[in-house]
């Protein structure tokens, strides 16, 4: 591979990072795994680099690998790393509990999805692609992702309402929530 090929692989990769990070992420709900998952999918794409420089597609090719990289590290068994401590956060001075909690409720139902219900949510809701091309992407039916996208949407639905009925209120006088 000449050298001209490399610097155009990295100015790809630098280019779409962020964007196949936020894919992994909505994926498996954890940036550390989104990055991994990412630079995977990259070593993946620089190995087919000059085949997919001359037939072009280069960002649906990433993003296929990314969700497929994704799937692949869910079906493995978990190794022995460990999860360290969160960092501390600065606040910005706004309430945002509420979209938080939201945010985290459907995080949590994304998570429970299966993986290709899974992908085929963030696939067509978070990157906005047409059925035609999720399909294409999961090598399935335009009708599977169809079946798929409707079954995923009804669980997330059936979850996320669970979560916000389990929420914990903790009564004052007269029945006042605080």
């Amino acid at each position: 591979m000449g050298r001209r090929d490399d610097e155009a692989f990295v100015e790809f990769a630098e280019a779409s990072r962020s964007r196949l990070r936020r894919t992994a992420y909505l994926m498996c709900g954890d940036w550390e795994r989104a990055s991994d998952i990412v630079q995977e999918a990259l070593i993946r794409v620089y190995v087919a680099w000059p085949r997919l420089e001359r037939s072009g597609g280069l960002a649906a090719y990433a993003r296929r690998t990314v969700v497929n990289v994704a799937i692949d590290m869910s079906r493995r068994r978990s190794s022995s790393e460990l999860p360290g401590p969160v960092p501390d956060g600065e606040g910005s001075g706004r309430d945002l509990a509420g979209s938080v909690s939201d945010r985290q409720a459907l995080l949590g139902a994304m998570a429970r999805l299966p993986q290709r219900q899974r992908a085929c949510v963030v696939l067509r809701y978070f990157e906005d692609l047409p059925v035609g091309e999720v399909a294409a992407l999961l090598g399935c039916s335009e009708g599977t992702v169809k079946s798929q996208t409707s079954r995923a949407l009804t669980s997330l639905r059936s979850m996320f309402e669970a979560e916000v009925d389990d929420e914990l209120v903790v009564s004052g006088e007269a029945g006042q929530a605080w």
